[in-house]
């Protein structure tokens, strides 16, 4: 039976991926708390605009714009929050998230701070100055509030509604020049002169319409399999949606236990979430990783570029197949969606497409027509994009092991009871049909946030400003997005890749490689990829927590009391 939760007191970005839901238009905003009763107060005016988890029965319920607050360690400790409370915070999330830059990627992990000062010299201003300097530094950010926005229309889904102006002018007057207790930091930007960072779906051209794409801005579709977890659907929508996108228990797929993503809650270890005192004050609450990432698209397409004629040569295949089919090996699904393990064919892949409508029934290529938008996002919202499995695949040759897509989920790969081998050469690989995610169920993040950047048709290369605004979110920010980041996208030993990072995310610096397996009937040896730039870099970003409504009551009254 699903379990019941107090959807009300659950803030909604955390059931919900706005995106997903219409509100293809975001602005986040951060502030500094500079005396604690203007703080508290901030708190007040603002909880009464969050949206929560409350379902919409109707489309008339759903808010034209929606708004939710975060905070960092040293907001709270800014906002009076008790020590004693403070204290039974996650070391993780206390020491923040610049803290663990060596961990994650962020800076070069071969040298000290000391031996290299600078590193964080390409973080947004925002970013640089906070937790650098003492406790409670003049630079910190305390407080993270984000506002997503619907379409003004359904026939101008390129314009945000009115209300996503009005909600920006509400929010940044509470932090006006005349309120001297919080202050909203306009640091954001590479030149630190903006007010909020901006973030929205990357919309393209479609029978002259202008329409918000799944794409981000290397090309892929994205945002596809996040978790699906009890209580956060309708029984009759758990029912789908959860194929592929729960947890494979007796060749079933079940949601993951509520406790992986809500404090107070059980998890899948069947224990409460470790949590800070009083119980009230973090319960239905969670924590969220807030990261800016900039994509290399110049340098993207000048290694794909380079990778492709010598595939195309190696494989004997057209330049244009060898291309779409080296971009689907390194992120484990083709442009549009379909993954590999369904479709790992090109000419299949090019007939899937025919067939759903989205490419043209003649030639194949993509449609750029209202219909063809409308049949790859039915696609990519169904259980077809979400369910299957790696067990039947442990050699990597549908879906390369290193991919992207293996790393970040690896859903049923890692079953201490799969087989590794193959016939070499029938190719033929035994399959383990009972292979469990039970090594996985506990890496899952819920991934929220949208890109940032231009359109589609815009020019876009290293220098232009594009990328991803991740938001992650989970009860324990080491246990789930630390060692995802750490261990399957910067480092491949559960992959037996070595050291060989995550082709799309990974810091190439010092590892350029990344192993595409040949189906032996292919009689093609493997191809090794081995001009690997860093396609993605983090310009900053810090760990928040995202309480509940009881909880922002608390910290608007000033009433956190742990005893």
């Amino acid at each position: 039976m699903t379990q019941i939760l107090n959807l009300s007191d659950i803030q909604g970005n955390v059931t919900r991926a706005y995106g997903r839901f219409s509100f293809p238009f975001a602005r986040y905003f951060f502030f500094r708390i500079r005396k604690a009763q203007a703080g508290r107060d901030f708190v007040e005016a603002v909880r009464q605009k969050v949206t929560t988890s409350a379902r919409w029965s109707t489309e008339e319920e759903k808010p034209r714009c929606t708004t939710n607050i975060g905070f960092t360690f040293m907001g709270l400790y800014s906002l009076e929050v008790p020590i004693r409370t403070l204290q039974g915070m996650p070391t993780v999330f206390s020491g923040g998230m610049r803290a663990r830059a060596s961990m994650l990627g962020d800076r070069d992990s071969t040298k000290t701070e000391a031996e290299d000062p600078n590193w964080d010299k390409d973080w947004d201003p925002i970013w640089q100055g906070n937790r650098k300097v003492g406790l409670n530094g003049a630079k910190d950010v305390h407080i993270w509030v984000s506002i997503n926005a619907q379409p003004i229309s359904e026939h101008r889904v390129n314009v945000p509604d009115p209300e996503f102006e009005a909600r920006t002018n509400w929010l940044m007057a509470l932090a006006d020049d005349s309120n001297d207790g919080i202050h909203l930091i306009r640091e954001n930007g590479r030149n630190g002169d903006l007010p909020y960072q901006e973030a929205s779906a990357i919309f393209d051209d479609f029978d002259g319409a202008l329409l918000p794409t799944p794409k981000e801005h290397l090309g892929f579709s994205d945002g596809i399999g996040d978790p699906v977890f009890e209580g956060q659907l309708p029984p009759e929508k758990e029912k789908t949606a959860v194929l592929g996108r729960g947890k494979r228990v007796n060749r079933e797929w079940q949601p993951l236990e509520t406790g992986e993503f809500i404090l107070g809650h059980p998890d899948e270890s069947q224990e409460l979430p470790p949590a800070a005192r009083p119980p009230e004050f973090t319960y239905d609450g969670t924590f969220m990783a807030y990261r800016k990432l900039h994509e290399n698209v110049g340098t993207f397409h000048e290694v794909i570029n380079e990778e492709t004629a010598q595939f195309a040569k190696a494989m004997d295949i057209p330049v244009e197949e060898a291309r779409d089919t080296l971009l689907a090996k390194m992120c484990g699904r083709w442009s549009d969606g379909v993954p590999l393990t369904l479709v790992p064919d090109h000419a299949d892949w090019i007939k899937f497409g025919q067939d759903k409508g989205w490419r043209d029934p003649k030639t194949g290529a993509m449609l750029k027509t209202i219909p063809a938008w409308k049949a790859q996002l039915e696609y990519i919202r169904s259980p077809e994009a979400s369910d299957f499995r790696y067990g039947d695949d442990m050699a990597g040759f549908k879906c390369p092991v290193g991919s992207h897509l293996r790393r970040v989920n690896t859903r049923d790969y890692l079953d201490p009871l799969n087989t590794l081998g193959f016939n070499a050469k029938t190719g033929e690989q035994p399959t383990n049909a009972d292979a469990s995610s039970a090594l996985n169920k506990r890496r899952r993040i819920l991934r929220r946030g949208l890109p940032y950047g231009p359109p589609n048709f815009d020019h876009k290369d290293d220098e232009t400003e594009q990328g991803v605004i991740m938001l992650i979110m989970g009860t324990s920010i080491e246990r789930q997005f630390e060692f995802v980041q750490q261990q399957w996208i910067q480092y491949g030993l559960d992959f037996n890749q070595g050291n060989n990072t995550c082709p799309l995310l990974g810091d190439h610096a010092h590892h350029k490689r990344f192993t595409i397996a040949s189906h032996p009937s292919s009689g093609k040896p493997p191809y090794i990829m081995s001009k690997l730039k860093t396609f993605v870099e983090c310009r900053g970003g810090e760990y928040f927590f995202i309480p509940s409504m009881v909880a922002l009551r608390m910290l608007a009254m000033g009433l956190v009391d742990p005893t």
